[in-house]
């Protein structure tokens, strides 16, 4: 049974950081490009990070440049995002998601799992 667990979501201050976890389990991790997505409350699923299968390779949306950084742990079966600098407008649902499209799979249709997300609230 194909999981993917997200982890690490909170209430947050803005500038504060966090770090979100997503562990993988019933398929071939290391198989799979690795995307984190985001969703505000009356907006559209939106990538935010993408990151390849051996990890070699990423991708940033503008506003997460500089301040995010996802990494895998192909061992761990675990992909993360360091976000940085938070501010209220980072505030959402966040999902990691697999793909075998590669680190340009920059759409949600494009993904064949999703987790269950965890929230990401940034109070200023």
């Amino acid at each position: 049974q194909v999981q993917l667990v997200e982890s690490g979501g909170g209430l947050v201050l803005a500038g504060d950081s966090l770090r979100l976890s997503c562990a993988a389990s019933g398929f071939t991790f290391s198989r799979y490009g690795m995307g984190w997505f985001r969703q505000a409350p009356g907006k559209e699923r939106e990538v935010v990070a993408v990151i390849s299968r051996s990890g070699s390779s990423t991708y940033y949306t503008n506003s997460a440049k500089g301040r995010f950084t996802i990494s895998r742990d192909n061992a761990k079966n675990t992909v993360y995002l360091q976000m940085n600098s938070l501010k209220p407008e980072d505030t959402a649902v966040y999902y990691c998601a697999a793909t075998t499209g590669g680190y340009v799979a920059l759409r949600p249709d494009e993904y064949a799992f999703w987790g269950q997300g965890t929230q990401v609230t940034v109070s200023s």
